[in-house]
């Protein structure tokens, strides 16, 4: 089983590692930790470097499990949720991981919503781990 987890570091990122792992474990799973950037100048070098960083230490937690792990930085231009739709679409993901928060309306409207458009347009299942 393909699992990709759409990971930014933060305090929702152990819980939702921790969902992929028992998910792994439970079905012989391969975990794909994935974080997207939108690049360019809307970029700074040190939000590449923590991405970085943030995802090594992802997969060290999953390693140490005995898990399969590969981590991904994604920097294509795209949304996020359109990375990771698409990524997940290449890796035949059987599941993807999302982390969600409550968000006033206001919020939703001027932010968007990743895992919204996740969860509408994957291929596949998609778990939602919420605060």
């Amino acid at each position: 089983m393909n699992i990709v987890v759409a990971y930014r570091s933060s305090k929702l990122a152990m819980k939702m590692l921790d969902t992929a792992i028992e998910h792994a474990k439970n079905y012989n799973g391969t975990i794909f930790v994935v974080t997207s950037l939108e690049g360019g100048s809307k970029q700074d070098v040190d939000e590449v470097n923590e991405a970085r960083d943030s995802l090594e230490h992802a997969k060290k937690r999953i390693e140490k499990e005995g898990i399969a792990c590969e981590t991904h930085l994604l920097v294509h231009g795209l949304s996020a949720g359109e990375d990771i739709v698409e990524f997940a679409k290449e890796k035949k993901a059987e599941e993807i991981i999302v982390g969600v928060q409550k968000k006033s309306k206001v919020g939703k409207f001027l932010m968007g919503s990743t895992a919204q458009h996740i969860i509408l347009s994957a291929h596949c299942p998609v778990i939602a781990v919420k605060y």
